[in-house]
């Protein structure tokens, strides 16, 4: 445990609440205060970035799993001086490909027509290692977390995601100790982009977590936990 408080903020990703990082907050918590990213409101990632960093205290370590890594990485190009340790979660550093930005607007028209409830539990196997698609408890949590979200704020975080820059560029002038951690099992987001990452990053650390997708952090949350309490570790040397 860290001897003086560190803040953390943690950013939700793509059509996921605040619940997604339930069983991180206690070993996060245990390190100081803890912010919850509002990424319902805006549709670019400078937006979200902006809205993190004013609600943000002046120096904090960033989490952000998937849409909330693309987040994570606009914020270390708007104040990088501001965040002391970064956690990069089933993440890319990719800006979408032609074909990922044709199949988000195919969402967001289903939204248009009222299908959005369709979508949510279409997109739910991909979400999770192939071994756990049976499970009712992971299909159960995602289906909570997409109508927190709503359709509404779901279009808009969609044209975020669509409009973000490629990060690749950015990565080599992170300077903060850096966790990366993928699950192994991840077919929405291939774990080939956490090493591309963590690679790119001076000094950081990978962590591949087997029997884990997308959702890793409800399918394996001890593993994450692990990597995350080791990065604040690293952050209060």
């Amino acid at each position: 445990m860290a001897t003086a408080p560190v803040h953390t903020v943690l950013v939700p990703g793509l059509l996921c609440s605040a619940r997604l990082y339930e069983q991180l907050l206690p070993a996060v918590w245990s390190y100081g205060g803890v912010t919850i990213a509002d990424n319902r409101r805006d549709s670019t990632m400078t937006a979200m970035a902006q809205r993190l960093l004013a609600a943000a205290p002046d120096r904090f370590v960033l989490a952000g799993l998937s849409m909330g890594g693309y987040v994570a990485l606009e914020v270390l190009r708007l104040a990088p001086e501001r965040v002391t340790g970064l956690a990069l979660i089933s993440t890319s550093a990719r800006a979408d490909s032609p074909e990922q930005v044709a199949s988000r607007r195919e969402q967001a028209q289903a939204v248009a027509v009222g299908r959005f409830g369709e979508l949510v539990e279409a997109v739910y196997p991909l979400l999770v290692d192939a071994a756990n698609i049976a499970r009712t408890d992971l299909a159960d949590f995602w289906r909570r977390m997409a109508l927190d979200i709503g359709p509404d704020a779901f279009v808009a975080q969609l044209t975020a995601v669509m409009g973000r820059p490629d990060s690749r560029p950015d990565l080599a002038s992170i300077r903060c100790p850096t966790a990366v951690v993928h699950g192994t099992g991840d077919r929405l987001i291939a774990p080939e982009n956490a090493v591309e990452i963590s690679r790119a990053i001076s000094g950081a650390e990978l962590t591949l977590v087997p029997d884990a997708g997308h959702m890793m952090a409800q399918e394996q949350p001890g593993a994450l936990a692990d990597a995350v309490v080791e990065l604040l570790d690293a952050v209060t040397r």
